[in-house]
């Protein structure tokens, strides 16, 4: 058994050489730069002009910006922090910076919430440009989380951080109150030992297999017996998710974090929103107009008056300060009476450190996606926690990790997994998957689970037509379909790859038929482990006129990497794997637990195009050739252009 303080000073330092990675990348790209370096380095926007602006929730400002130059490659997203400037003579204007964090980017418009109370004069006039700022933030929370577990030697964290690192062993509680969920015999277990547990569960959820189902039906659970509880994971994307889901249960939620980092549908639930939405809020908004207004008046006088005006100013002032320190007490007041009507509060791991939160204590707390977190991000909601409940799957998409140094030394290894390897009795896997034909399902459950997977007796219906079959591999070899390396971003594509994947995903539309599909809403995945490559396919359906059908789709039709899809399904997947060259280099495909999630994203088809002497090499891509071929499924790209 490893000595867990020791395990945990070297996390420390891991986490300390990743920042230090991650920030000298982002040196690189960022500092001492020029706008036109930082533009192709895919950082910053320039020009963009202000299409609109609107005040949200919170009164917060909100705006839409274009950029002139579209279509360049580029590192936003929603979530990301920013900095928008104005620029005079191609530099930087002094004291002309706003921060903000990202809403959305759709193509070439960016939509931005300001952490500014007034929109400054040059927005809209001028040169404009945004910068992407570095999240130092994050960091720093993971590093005081650790910090604070090291100390830990007596109180709930210091029990728990014995227990979940393996020293001491899981105890549970004699379970015999019956549950009344509607789920299958593994997801009854798993609610079983969530139950149960004194310290810690785990729900192991391999794709398909109704984690979140379970996750919330256990949530539901524990609202029945405590107060409040804490629902965590390591997205955004991932927290909303849980959001919708438990709020359909009918337990009230508030979304803790930043409006900006949440999805549109998600907003009524943010802490903001209700706030807007409570008894008082006229009042309040009444005096925070009221103060504005005495500062205002109070403002007007200036260096000559004499002694009276002198006084009035001083009214005035001190009207303003009352008027603010009520409407401060009258916000506080709020909050606790949303708090107290407040079941769930849902957050990202780092968002469990906010403010608003603040010496809260959880009975339980919940995180989902636990196998894509860093440790030392997860222990940040573990601080409030008597009890861990974890779900997620290490077989799918891993932490995010920019040294691979850091990630070689252990940073890699999640807390999930530790607990899996050190804790098996804590731990339960849900086996019967409703998500994909046998066919489909059974080179991950070979290679992934042991063999332990069931598909459930719906997937027998799961195919578009009885005669069309549900998995394909498509083999590229000797097409001359070769992969480059796109300048900008340094990502690969391969463009007579994402051509022809268009033209069978076009034609396996014509020959299921389109009435058929659309009537059907069956929807289609298009997946490429490389940006360059989603790009490629997003310019060939709607910037060109090659595939006007699949652009008639684009309502059912969705693009994106694979991290994209993760935790979603589609009905078809079709799946362009990229790399094609003569020295066999896969480069990141080698990730295989990535690939793990783009294979199981399918419900009626999965198509995998790939070229078989570059990716067999690599005894994953040799064992899964081995089973399709095996399997009758393998085809030669010969095969379609015969047909042509």
């Amino acid at each position: 058994m490893p000595n867990i303080h020791e395990e945990l000073k070297n996390s420390l330092k891991l986490l300390k050489q990743e920042w230090e990675e991650d920030l000298e990348q982002f040196k690189k790209k960022f500092l001492y730069t020029s706008i036109s370096d930082k533009k192709k380095e895919g950082i910053c926007w320039h020009p963009v002009q202000l299409k609109k602006s609107k005040l949200g929730f919170g009164e917060r400002w909100i705006v839409d910006v274009e950029r002139f130059e579209v279509g360049q490659s580029h590192q936003f997203q929603s979530g990301k922090s920013v900095s928008i400037f104005t620029t005079l003579d191609n530099h930087t204007a002094p004291g002309s910076r706003i921060n903000g964090v990202i809403n959305q980017v759709k193509k070439d418009v960016m939509t931005i919430t300001l952490q500014v109370e007034v929109l400054p004069d040059w927005l809209s006039k001028g040169k404009t440009g945004i910068d992407l700022l570095f999240d130092e933030v994050s960091y720093r929370e993971m590093e005081a989380a650790l910090k604070a577990v090291i100390k830990s030697e007596k109180g709930r964290l210091g029990e728990l951080k014995t227990i979940l690192l393996g020293e001491k062993e899981a105890s549970f509680f004699e379970q015999t109150q019956e549950l009344k969920e509607e789920l299958n015999p593994g997801q009854e277990e798993a609610l079983r030992l969530v139950a149960s547990a004194k310290e810690v569960a785990i729900i192991h959820g391999p794709p398909g297999t109704g984690k979140t189902t379970t996750l919330v039906a256990s949530i539901k659970r524990a609202v029945e017996n405590h107060k409040q509880v804490l629902v965590c994971a390591p997205s955004n994307a991932a927290v909303d998710l849980l959001v919708e889901k438990i709020s359909e249960a009918g337990v009230s939620t508030i979304r803790i974090g930043h409006p900006a980092r949440v999805e549109d549908h998600i907003l009524s639930q943010t802490l903001d929103a209700k706030i807007a939405m409570h008894d008082s809020y006229k009042d309040l908004k009444k005096l925070k107009k009221k103060a504005e207004e005495y500062r205002k008046l109070g403002q007007k006088y200036r260096r000559s008056f004499g002694p009276e005006e002198r006084m009035q100013k001083r009214r005035l002032f001190d009207e303003a300060s009352r008027c603010k320190e009520e409407a401060e007490h009258l916000e506080e007041y709020i909050t606790y009476d949303v708090f107290q009507q407040t079941k769930v509060f849902a957050s990202t791991l780092v968002g469990a450190a906010s403010s608003a939160l603040k010496g809260m204590k959880f009975p339980v707390v919940f995180i989902d996606e636990a196998g894509q977190g860093l440790e030392a991000a997860t222990w940040i909601p573990i601080q409030k926690a008597e009890k861990v409940v974890m779900a997620g799957d290490h077989c799918q998409l891993p932490p995010t990790i920019k040294s691979y140094e850091a990630a070689k030394g252990g940073l890699s290894e999640t807390l999930f997994e530790k607990i899996i390897k050190r804790q098996a009795k804590a731990s339960k896997m849900l086996i019967l998957q409703y998500r994909m034909p046998e066919l489909i399902m059974g080179f991950s459950n070979t290679y992934f689970y042991g063999g332990r997977l069931l598909a459930a007796e719906n997937t027998k219906e799961h195919f578009l037509n009885p005669d069309e079959p549900v998995l394909e591999y498509i083999d590229t070899a000797g097409s001359g379909f070769m992969d480059q390396v796109e300048e900008e971003s340094l990502s690969t594509f391969n463009l007579e790859e994402a051509r022809f994947a268009l033209k069978y995903l076009e034609n396996l539309i014509k020959r299921i038929g389109i009435a058929k599909i659309k009537t059907n809403g069956w929807n289609i995945g298009l997946i490429a482990p490389y940006r360059a490559q989603v790009r490629r396919f997003n310019e060939l359906v709607f910037d060109t006129y090659e595939f006007p059908n699949l652009r008639s789709f684009s309502e059912l039709l969705t693009i994106d990497s694979i991290d994209g899809f993760q935790g979603q399904e589609r009905d078809i997947i079709v799946i362009s794997l990229v790399r094609s060259n003569s020295s066999g280099e896969i480069g990141f495909l080698a990730d295989t637990r990535r690939m793990n999630v783009a294979l199981t994203r399918a419900k009626r088809k999965l198509v995998v195009i790939g070229d078989s002497a570059t990716l067999s090499n690599h005894s994953f891509y040799s064992a899964f050739l081995d089973y399709v071929d095996q399997s009758n499924c393998y085809k030669s790209v010969y095969e379609y252009w015969e047909e042509d």
